[in-house]
C-alpha cells in the first residue's frame, strides 16, 4: 500500500497534462471559432430523413465505465429461428452535427483522439456534443449509425448490414456491476431488473460474444491481460492508483465491437469504397518471443505463429495467473504498436495480429476517435449514393497523421500517469521492490513495479537485460515535473 503524499494537488497534474500536451503537438483547449460554432449546435431533428429507422422500442443498452459521459455505442440481440441471433451495435452519429472541414472537425482533425490523463480529460469533441448532443444518452432519442449481424448457432456470421436509424437507450449500465451479475458474483442490475426482458437479452449478446471469441481465438487472437491503473483523489489529494482488469463485460462489448468493425470495413470494401484500417502487423521481435516462451519452458517455432503464440499464453496463465500481466506487458511491447492504414478498393493490407482478422476499421467510438468520424463519413456517403468525402492520397496523410497523433496522445497520458505515480513515491526513496523489465531500447531500460505497478527507469544495474527479466530494485529519485522515476538494479531474481 502506497503511503498517499502531503498535499498533493490534482491542478499540477492537470497543468502538467497541458503543458504535456502543448509538448507533444496537441491541443489542449479548443479555439474561440470552435466554440462560437459550438453555441450554435442545437439537437439534430430525429426521423427528419425518410431514409432512418426507427428503432427506438428494440432493448437497447450502454454498458461502459461506471464514469462514462461519452456513450459512443448501444447493443441489443435478438433470438431467430434455428438458434441464429441477430446483435444490433448502434454508433451515435457523430458526422452529422460536426461537419467536415468546420472549426470543430479541425479540432478533432487535429488531436485525433481525447486524451485521458490522471487528472482530466482532454476530449476530442466539447462535452456538449460528446456528453450531449453526440452521446447515446439514457432515456434520449438519437440518431446512430446501425450495424447489424446475423449470427448463426455456431457463431458463424451469415449476414450483415449497415443502416442510419433512430434509437433510445434503455439503461446505462456499468462494466463492474454487469460482470459481477454475469460471474455469478453479484445480482442483477438494477438498471437491468427495470427493464422487461433486458437481462435475458444481454445474456444472449453475452453468449454470442463468447462465441466470436472462441473463433477468434482459435483462429490465433491473443488471450493478453494488462494492468491498467487509475488515480484515486480524495477530493483534489492523490491518494492512491487503483487497478483496472478485464472482466466479463468489458470483454462482451470488446468482442461485440471487433465483429463490428470487421462489418464496416467489408461493408466499405464491397461498395468500391476507400477506408482506414486498423493494422498490427506481424511482429519484428518474434525471437524475443520464443526466448520468452522457451524460459518459461515452452517451444515456439522459429516464423510468427499466432496460434502457438496463444496456446502459449493459455499455458503460462494456467502455470502462473498471478504473473500473468507482466509477462502479457512483455508480449504486447514486443508485438509491436498498431497503426491505421490506407485500404484502396482492390489492395489487401496487414491484418490485426493480436486480434487475428484481416478487415478491421476502427469506427465504434467517434466521439473519442477521429479515424471513426472518417469512417463514418465514409459509410454516409456509400448509403447515400455519394462519392467518397476524401481522396486517397488525403486518407493515407490522415491515417499516418491519426497513428502519430494517438501515440502523441499515449505518451501524454503515459506521462502524466508517471507524474502521479512521481507524487506517490517520492515519500519512499532507498525502498526496495521486486520488478520486471517492460523495456530495453537506446533510451535505456524501463521495469514495472510488482506492487504498485509503477513503471520507472533503471539508472544502474546489470547491462545485458531484456524484457521479461525480472531482478530487485531499489527507488534512487522521484521527478514529479518531468514523471521520472529511477531505479537502480541490484540483484536478479
Amino acid at each position: 500500500m502506497t503511503t498517499p503524499v502531503a498535499n498533493p494537488s490534482r491542478a499540477l497534474l492537470q497543468n502538467l497534462a497541458a503543458r504535456a500536451m502543448l509538448a507533444r503537438g496537441l491541443v489542449p483547449e479548443f479555439d474561440p471559432a470552435a466554440m462560437k460554432e459550438l453555441d450554435a449546435i442545437r439537437a439534430p431533428a430525429v426521423g427528419a430523413e425518410a431514409s432512418t429507422r426507427d428503432l427506438r422500442s428494440r432493448l437497447w443498452c450502454s454498458i461502459d465505465n461506471d464514469d462514462s459521459l461519452d456513450l459512443d455505442q448501444l447493443s441489443v440481440a435478438e433470438a431467430l429461428p434455428k438458434g441464429a441471433t441477430k446483435i444490433l451495435v448502434a454508433i451515435a452519429d457523430v458526422a452529422t452535427v460536426v461537419a467536415q472541414g468546420s472549426a470543430l472537425d479541425r479540432h478533432a482533425r487535429a488531436n485525433t483522439t481525447s486524451v485521458y490523463t490522471a487528472a482530466r480529460i482532454f476530449p476530442m469533441l466539447p462535452e456538449k456534443l460528446s456528453t450531449n448532443l453526440t452521446s447515446l444518452n439514457f432515456d434520449a432519442d438519437r440518431l446512430a449509425m446501425v450495424i447489424e449481424m446475423v449470427f448463426s448457432a455456431d457463431g458463424s456470421l451469415t449476414a450483415s448490414d449497415i443502416y442510419r436509424a433512430t434509437v433510445r437507450n434503455r439503461a446505462k449500465l456499468a462494466y463492474n456491476s454487469v460482470a459481477a451479475w454475469l460471474e455469478g458474483t453479484g445480482t442483477v442490475p438494477a438498471a437491468v431488473d427495470a427493464v422487461a426482458g433486458l437481462a435475458e437479452n444481454i445474456k444472449l449478446q453475452h453468449r454470442v460474444a463468447d462465441q466470436l471469441a472462441d473463433i477468434r481465438h482459435q483462429h490465433g487472437a491473443l488471450s493478453l491481460e494488462t494492468l491498467k491503473t487509475r488515480p484515486v483523489f480524495d477530493h483534489d489529494v492523490l491518494t492512491g492508483l487503483a487497478v483496472d482488469t478485464s472482466n466479463t463485460a468489458k470483454r462482451l462489448i470488446e468482442d461485440l465491437m471487433v465483429a463490428a468493425n470487421g462489418v464496416t470495413a467489408r461493408f466499405l470494401a464491397t461498395r468500391n469504397f476507400p477506408s482506414i484500417r486498423r493494422v498490427v502487423r506481424v511482429p519484428r521481435h518474434w525471437d524475443r518471443i520464443v526466448e520468452l516462451a522457451d524460459e518459461r519452458g515452452t517451444a515456439l517455432p522459429k516464423d510468427p505463429d499466432p496460434r502457438a503464440l496463444e496456446r502459449f499464453l493459455l499455458s503460462a496463465k494456467a502455470k502462473t495467473p498471478a504473473g500473468f500481466a507482466e509477462l502479457s506487458l512483455c508480449v504486447i511491447k514486443l508485438l509491436g504498436a498498431g497503426e491505421y492504414v490506407l485500404e484502396v478498393p482492390g489492395a489487401s493490407v496487414a491484418g490485426h495480429f493480436g486480434l487475428a482478422v484481416r478487415d478491421y476499421s476502427h469506427s465504434t467510438a467517434p466521439n473519442r476517435r477521429y479515424p471513426d468520424v472518417i469512417t463514418q463519413r465514409l459509410l454516409q456517403a456509400a448509403l447515400a449514393g455519394q462519392r467518397p468525402p476524401y481522396a486517397n492520397d488525403e486518407l493515407a496523410w490522415l491515417a499516418r497523421h491519426c497513428t502519430e497523433q494517438e501515440d502523441a496522445a499515449k505518451k501524454v497520458e503515459r506521462q502524466v500517469d508517471k507524474s502521479a505515480a512521481a507524487l506517490l513515491l517520492r515519500g519512499s526513496i532507498g525502498r526496495e521492490f521486486d520488478a520486471t523489465v517492460t523495456g530495453a531500447t537506446d533510451r535505456g531500460i524501463f521495469v514495472r513495479l510488482a506492487e504498485p505497478p509503477i513503471e520507472g527507469k533503471l539508472d544502474s544495474g546489470p547491462t545485458d537485460l531484456q524484457v521479461g527479466d525480472r531482478l530487485r530494485v531499489k527507488l534512487v529519485s522521484t521527478d514529479v515535473e518531468r514523471g521520472y522515476i529511477d531505479f537502480i538494479g541490484l540483484e536478479r531474481l
